[in-house]
């Protein structure tokens, strides 16, 4: 129920994938039946046409699947989530250092477009020496625009694009939205814009400061950058 409350346009095989994530011994048809009984049915969300877009840049994918960095601000990846008070969707844009797993950037908005992508990569500049930098990400229409390439060349950005439907050249990313779902928002439901949006500040700090991680030597992301700078 906490997973349809979050992700009401979830189905039976998506409720199932996370019930494994989260470490549930469980099959498609347990799912299905616990689903009729407790009146659960996901609810279609009405798609935006693009009527035949078609990509005005495409970066190489430079990152290759390597997610290791030796150093802090050289290889990052981005990419957005919906999320959900139970009542309407919302979207997450969110940029991820490589090098510690740190959350250097976050934007929160109720719109999938241009202007959130933007506005994560404007936060991110005004906070680190992003010069040199590779920022990856998939190939949705925001990071193949002709506005978000001349934003990234601009600022001395190197653009990297994921190989079309291929999630796991951006994995990395995909893990730290399916923790922040599964630790923090599917626990919570939160029941407002306000409410989710704090949420996801609180779980961001947590994140960042203090959950421990086994590839960081059991140190929470910025805890490791600062160990290694002393």
């Amino acid at each position: 129920m906490a997973i349809h409350f979050v992700n009401p346009e979830f189905g039976r095989p998506q409720i199932t994938d996370d019930l494994k994530e989260m470490g549930f011994l469980i099959n498609h048809k347990k799912v299905y039946r616990l689903m009729r009984e407790m009146e659960i049915q996901s609810v279609l969300r009405r798609k935006r046409k693009r009527h035949g877009h078609t990509p005005s840049v495409i970066f190489p994918n430079r990152l290759r699947r390597k997610f290791r960095a030796v150093g802090p601000n050289q290889k990052m990846v981005t990419d957005i989530t919906y999320v959900s008070d139970g009542k309407e969707f919302y979207y997450l844009s969110v940029i991820q250092d490589l090098f510690n797993n740190e959350i250097v950037s976050w934007e929160f908005s109720r719109r999938n477009d241009l202007e959130l992508v933007l506005n994560t990569v404007e936060k991110w500049r005004k906070k680190k020496d992003v010069a040199g930098a590779v920022l990856h990400s998939d190939q949705g229409f925001q990071y193949t625009s002709k506005l978000y390439n001349n934003r990234l060349e601009a600022n001395g950005i190197n653009g990297s694009h994921s190989r079309k439907v291929n999630c796991l050249d951006n994995a990395c990313i995909e893990s730290f939205f399916s923790h922040l779902k599964t630790e923090k928002l599917y626990m919570e439901q939160c029941k407002s814009e306000k409410e989710l949006r704090q949420a996801i500040e609180d779980y961001i700090y947590y994140y960042n400061y203090k959950r421990r991680q086994r590839r960081l030597k059991k140190r929470a992301p910025i805890e490791y950058r600062h160990a290694l700078a002393a």
